[in-house]
């Protein structure tokens, strides 16, 4: 009775082994991979749509500040009324003339400083920042979909080596129940492995309970749920040293880049502001018909003028202008700076983090290795009687451990790569070579650069464009 509930045990340790160790082989050809996960969340992040909306209000900050040197023609309808007193001697004459005015008026700036222009050139330098801005929000999508991606993986391969170990521990708790049958051991062992039991089962619920969670996340980040998960991806290209890819950072992540367009912004607004302190001339001219109510006379008007205007006393409003500028571009100044630093400090630890992956993937491979062989050793000695069943299982289960360690490494290193590009500002769309259709910032931006007006032809294709971004 001993060697057959003993083999019966074997037996089962043995197909529980083989359904462990292929546990990463077993993958179905419409298996979503990380790619997918890429795609999925580029396409359908309403975080990115807010921020492609922000970028095009930007966009249209330049065709406002565009404005500012162009003619403003109105049509005027202007209702006056006159109160004169004349006195000649001794006469006293009142008049109170109404009148109605109707027609076109023009303005026109002919010159402010430099002012409008370094309005515009700001705006323009603005957009660039929020360019870069978008790039950085972009990789943020993209490393959520990634990191969401290998959490499934990761949740997925526990509930199979958990569901494991409950097959494991069923067959011990039969072996052990066998054994008590036939004297072998005290109902303690059977206890024992009861406990056991319903420990595993405690995990299997609580790892099933992660998954779903993990999937929900999925579900957020990418916009789809999950299909079989295709295992873990291949590693990205990564810098030899880290040294090297803090370079490649400094030249390349759109925070810094788009730091320091805002601080190339802040200096023209300080230049603004300063302009503004000086003299300004402009057009002035309107043309129309003047009415009079106490009679039918009426006068065909039209009138132009020339004036220069020159700030002397505004109550400290333009001084101070000019210094909030100043000071709005030295807190610019001074986030450039701290940006560099945060960014070398997550390219640092981003690397630090790859290497330390690495080398416990490494650890956990050779314990896998020795793990397994221990297993093998322990099962051999089992169907001899030199180990008990409970050794048996104990070796197992040491071998499912580092199984679960080894999967978690990996997954960790994986996440680690992803993490190392984003710090260097590569984890966009276009450097991983997406299938998708690439947004292009120029497009929207150059539809509205020259303010078009609502009756030109460039102003209908800008219609057009707004259209189908409402449709999507």
């Amino acid at each position: 009775m001993r060697r057959t509930a003993g083999a019966k045990l074997i037996k089962g340790l043995v197909f529980s082994a083989c359904l462990a160790l292929n546990v990463v082989s077993e993958r179905t050809a419409w298996a979503d991979n990380l790619t997918d996960a890429f795609i999925g969340a580029y396409n359908s992040s309403g975080l990115l749509e807010q921020n492609r909306a922000l970028l095009r209000a930007a966009d249209e900050d330049v065709a406002i500040a565009l404005s500012a040197l162009r003619p403003i023609i109105n049509w005027t309808v202007r209702v006056s009324q006159d109160f004169t007193k004349n006195r000649s001697g001794t006469t006293v004459t009142s008049v109170e003339p109404s009148r109605f005015f109707s027609g076109i008026t023009l303005s026109q700036l002919l010159y402010d400083g430099g002012a409008s222009l370094l309005g515009k050139q700001s705006a323009q330098e603005t957009v660039l920042a929020t360019r870069q801005a978008l790039i950085d929000v972009e990789q943020q999508v993209l490393f959520r979909a990634a990191t969401a991606y290998l959490g499934v993986l990761l949740e997925e391969e526990r509930v199979r080596i958990r569901e494991n170990n409950v097959n494991l521990s069923g067959e011990e708790l039969r072996a052990t129940q066998d054994r008590f049958e036939v004297g072998e051991v005290t109902r303690t062992d059977v206890a024992l492995s009861e406990s056991q039991l319903a420990s595993a089962q405690a995990d299997l619920a609580d790892a099933r309970g992660n998954l779903s969670t993990a999937q929900a996340e999925y579900v957020n980040a990418v916009g789809k749920t999950p299909g079989r998960t295709a295992g873990q991806p291949s590693l990205p290209a990564l810098p030899r040293s880290v040294e090297e890819a803090i370079s490649l950072a400094m030249r390349n992540h759109p925070a810094i880049l788009s730091a320091q367009h805002q601080v190339r912004a802040r200096d023209l607004v300080v230049q603004q502001q300063r302009a503004g302190l000086g003299p300004n001339v402009s057009l002035n001219a309107d043309v129309g018909i003047t009415e009079s109510y106490d009679n039918d006379d009426y006068t065909n008007d039209a009138s132009i003028s020339l004036s220069l205007n020159q700030p002397i006393y505004a109550g400290g409003r333009l001084a101070a202008n000019v210094r909030r500028a100043m000071a709005q571009r030295d807190a610019a100044r001074a986030n450039l700076l701290n940006v560099q630093k945060d960014v070398t400090q997550g390219v640092t630890n981003a690397y630090v983090r790859f290497q330390t992956a690495t080398t416990s993937l490494r650890a956990s491979e050779e314990r896998v290795r020795a793990s397994q062989v221990a297993f093998d050793g322990i099962r051999e000695e089992a169907t001899l009687g030199a180990r008990t069943t409970l050794d048996v299982l104990t070796a197992q289960q040491d071998l499912l451990d580092a199984q679960l360690a080894e999967i978690a490494s990996r997954t960790e290193r994986s996440l680690a790569a992803y993490q190392l590009l984003q710090a260097q500002g590569l984890l966009t769309a276009e450097r991983l070579g997406l299938a998708v259709q690439i947004y292009d910032p120029t497009l929207y931006y150059n539809l509205v650069k020259k303010a078009p007006a609502q009756i030109s032809k460039q102003s209908r294709d800008l219609d057009r464009v707004l259209k189908a971004l409402r449709r999507e």
